[in-house]
Order: C-alpha cells, then structure tokens, then sequence
C-alpha cells in the first residue's frame, strides 16, 4: 500500500507539488483574508464609535448653545434698556409736561430704536454664539480625542476658551451702542417727519421696517469700498476690528494668546463667509416676522370692523395711529428678550438654516485635519 502510494507520488512529483503550493496558498490568503476581514471591521467599529462619540458631543453642545443664548438675553435686555431707557420718557408724560409734544416725539424714535435693535441683537447673539462654541466644540472634541491617545498639548485650554468666548462682550457693549446709533438714524429717516396722529396697518408697519432694514443693512457710497457687502455691515457689531488689543501686543504674546488670535481670526473668517450672511439674514427675517405677529393682536379687527367689510385683509383692515403704535412697540423688547424660551427666541434657536450652520462649522472645526493647521 505505502510503495503503491511512493510509487504514484513519484510519477505525479509535479502535479503533488503544485497542488500542495496551491492549497498552502489558498491557506494563507485565507489566514490573511481573515485578518484583513478583522481590521476592517474594528477600524469600522472603532469609526462607528467615534461618530456617535462625536454626535453625543455635537447634540450637548447645541443644547450647550441653547441654554448660553436663553442666559444671556436678560444681560442683553438690561444693557438695551439703559441705552435706551424709554420707560424715563413715558414717567415724564404721567405729569403732564409743558413739551408732552416734545417727549412724545422722543418716545416715538427710542421706542422702535429699541425694540429694532432688539431684534438685531438677539438674531445675532444666536448666530455669533453657534459659531463660537461650535468652533471651541470642535476643539474641546480634538482635544479629548488626542489625549486619550497620546497626551498632546491641548488645542483649546479653559484660559484660551475663557479668553475667546469673552469677546462676546463686545456684541454686549461697543458694537451694541455702535449699532444702536445706526439703527436710531435710520429710524429717524423713516418715522421723524410723521405725525403721531398718522394711523398704520400692520402692512404699514411691515413696510416701514422693510424701509429701516435697507438703511442699515444695505451698504452706501461710502461704506462700499471699505466694506464686502451687508454680512461685513453687521459683522462690526458683533466682533471688534481685527487690530484688537491681544494682536498688537506682538512682542509680549503667550502661546495662548496666539492661540485666542487664532480661534478669533477663524471667527472673523466664518462671520464674513456668504453662509453666515444667509443665516443670520434668515434669522433676521423671522424675527421681524415674528415681532409683527407679536403686535398683531393690537391690529384686530372688531366686530363693527368685520359687518363694515365682508373682504377683509387683515393685515390691512385695521389702521392705528402712531401714537397707539408707541406703547405697543415699546413692550417688545420683553418678549423679544425673553430668557424664558419665548416664540420669537425658541422660533430662532430651532430654525433648520441654523442647525445645519452650525453642524458645519461643528463638521469643520472637529476632523483631525485640525490637528496639522
């Protein structure tokens, strides 16, 4: 049996040869087929992990966000309030003054200076706030993920962070006195030279915050070769020039003030980028949208209003004089900044143009490509 099995291996040495080579190959790849399968499937394990890491990280920051902006609107409120301090204006008139004409006509332009500015400020603080933690979110993400793995110097440190998210302050305190100035000129030219006795429907009233809009939103003659269009107009009063004072100590700059200097510079960038202009514009539109809807129930119409007219416009149907508008645009400001979630608040923080802003800028800042800028 064993010469018979000699005998035969002898007369097919070639074909036992590369058959025994075939097997011994299809044995290996097989080895490394399962190793490779192996790697694939921890590294797409590992990825899955990652990204429901980096979305559980994603979703608290928005919450994160939420929560800064509602904290932040009483501050807001209270600094517009003192800047503009209608309620002053309106004691005055309690004791019946000799120019009660005068002081009317003082209300009149700071009552919708500030609920305007009102709005403004408020869309801004909610987009300026998702650039700026999605941006040290993404950081505080890279950071955590590189220490776990090697203990790296850390991107974003509480100083740095701190540093950076300071420069809010401004949209609080110069760029808002700044804007506050515009939005009063504007207001001026539009409503000075009518008379409190004009009445407006609620499309009156649309139409003339449409007329303040464009003067402050649309650039002059003047502001077109300094300025790149309406997004570099707004972005002045939300963040300070770049010659701040952390760039012009060059000679005295810590690593993490050059550090701050970056995470400000990329701010400044993604301000001035066409989507953020389109987002805060969409943020804009709402809340004056949502502002008229506050006031329209002042504008409705009454039931001798409704026998008198069987097609009735109820944006039109109802006219009231200016001088009723006063009071009524003066009260604004309380729901306008509202830290308590309002409408108009909860309308912006739950817009879609702004989830997805600021998924993006989350998106960007967050992929270890950061790591080698």
């Amino acid at each position: 049996m064993l010469l018979a099995v000699w005998s035969f291996l002898k007369r097919h040495k070639k074909k036992c040869f590369f058959l025994g080579a075939f097997l011994g190959g299809v044995y290996v790849l097989g080895k490394y087929g399962q190793k490779k399968m192996k790697e694939i499937q921890e590294r797409e394990a590992a990825e899955y992990i990652a990204q429901a890491r980096r979305q559980y990280h994603f979703e608290s920051n928005q919450r994160t966000c939420n929560m800064t902006v509602l904290s932040m609107l009483p501050t807001l409120r209270d600094a517009l309030m003192y800047q503009l301090n209608s309620e002053s204006l309106t004691s005055l008139l309690k004791n019946k003054p000799s120019n009660k004409l005068e002081i009317w006509e003082d209300l009149k332009i700071l009552s919708f200076t500030r609920s305007i500015v009102a709005v403004y400020s408020t869309c801004m603080l909610v987009v300026l706030l998702r650039v700026q933690l999605n941006i040290i979110g993404g950081y505080i993400y890279l950071d955590n993920a590189a220490v776990c793995k090697n203990g790296t110097i850390l991107l974003a440190p509480p100083e740095v962070q701190q540093q950076y998210l300071s420069s809010i302050q401004h949209l609080l305190g110069d760029g808002l006195i700044e804007l506050i100035t515009v939005v009063k000129k504007a207001v001026q030219k539009i409503f000075g030279s009518m008379s409190l006795k004009h009445t407006l429907s609620l499309l009156d009233l649309d139409q003339k915050l449409r007329e303040i809009r464009t003067v402050i939103e649309q650039p002059t003659e003047a502001t077109k070769s300094e300025e790149s269009g309406s997004q570099s107009l707004l972005c002045r009063y939300m963040m300070p020039d770049e010659e701040n004072p952390l760039a012009t100590q060059a000679c005295g700059l810590t690593e993490k003030d050059i550090a701050t200097i970056k995470l400000l510079n990329e701010t400044r960038d993604m301000l001035e980028s066409p989507d953020f202009n389109r987002v805060l514009s969409s943020c804009l539109n709402r809340g004056f949208s949502r502002l008229l809807d506050n006031m329209a129930e002042f504008f409705r119409p009454t039931e001798q209003d409704i026998g008198d007219s069987s097609s009735m416009n109820s944006l039109s149907s109802v006219s009231l004089p200016l001088a009723k508008i006063i009071p009524i645009i003066n009260g604004q400001i309380h729901s306008v900044c509202s830290e308590t979630p309002s409408h108009f608040v909860q309308d912006l923080l739950t817009m879609e143009q702004v989830k997805d802003f600021a998924a993006n800028v989350y998106e960007a800042f967050s992929t270890p490509q950061q790591l080698e800028k």
